[in-house]
């Protein structure tokens, strides 16, 4: 039975050393997050079976530029991602599935290993202090109004009401804009690898800036 990662963000639910890998070109899992999937692809069918029985955790991965010409092998994939446990699983005709992943830490891949049908890694968990809060009060109040802007002009009202709710932790407010936002995945890549909360929250806040800005000249030239 391997180790099992041992850090602040694995105490409650306990994270195994070597865990599989779902890597994908579109889609960037984050911490404090849902992620719903659809298994299909025989090899991910065992993935998501084996993980039922040893441990429950997957990890998200996002492929490197290139990978489409080696899809059916295993094409690189950044070595940062994020674990997710399996909250619920939904068996379909086939042996096809629904799932939902909840986003528990973020981790970074010490070893891979290619003897199943799928991808394995050896992963550490990182630390999760620095993704507590965000150090400075007033930069919450830039990023909800930045926010408020961007999803207001994006006639997205659901998610302005989410953003407006001051009982929402910092780290939470932040990992969901990170993923619900349309964002590249290089871009959610970016916000990923963030060394601190504070950090995601920068780049969030230039990212929202860039956006807002580029609709403005868009409207500029209408």
């Amino acid at each position: 039975m391997p180790a099992v990662n041992d850090t602040p963000s694995s105490k409650a639910f306990p994270v195994p050393e070597i865990i599989p890998i779902f890597p994908l070109p579109n889609v960037v899992l984050f911490p404090d997050t849902y992620l719903p999937l659809h298994i299909f692809e025989p090899r991910y069918r065992d993935m998501v079976a084996d993980a039922g029985r040893e441990g429950a955790c997957i990890g998200m991965a996002l492929f490197k530029q290139g990978w489409e010409s080696r899809y059916y092998g295993n094409p690189p994939i950044f070595p940062l991602g994020c674990v997710g446990r399996m909250t619920h699983i939904e068996p379909l005709q086939d042996g096809r599935s629904n799932l939902i992943l909840q986003g528990v830490s973020r981790y970074t891949i010490e070893e891979e290993f290619f003897d199943a049908r799928y991808r394995k890694a050896k992963i550490t968990l990182e630390p999760s202090e620095p993704f507590q809060s965000i150090p400075e009060g007033s930069m919450r109040a830039t990023l909800t109004a930045l926010a408020m802007r961007y999803l207001q002009s994006q006639k997205a009202d659901t998610l302005c009401r989410l953003v407006n709710d001051e009982a929402m932790t910092d780290r939470v407010l932040v990992n969901g804009l990170s993923s619900c936002l349309d964002l590249t995945p290089l871009e959610k890549q970016f916000l990923l690898e963030a060394d601190s909360l504070h950090q995601q929250t920068r780049r969030l806040i230039d990212l929202l800036k860039f956006k807002l800005d580029s609709e403005t000249q868009l409207s500029g030239w209408g």
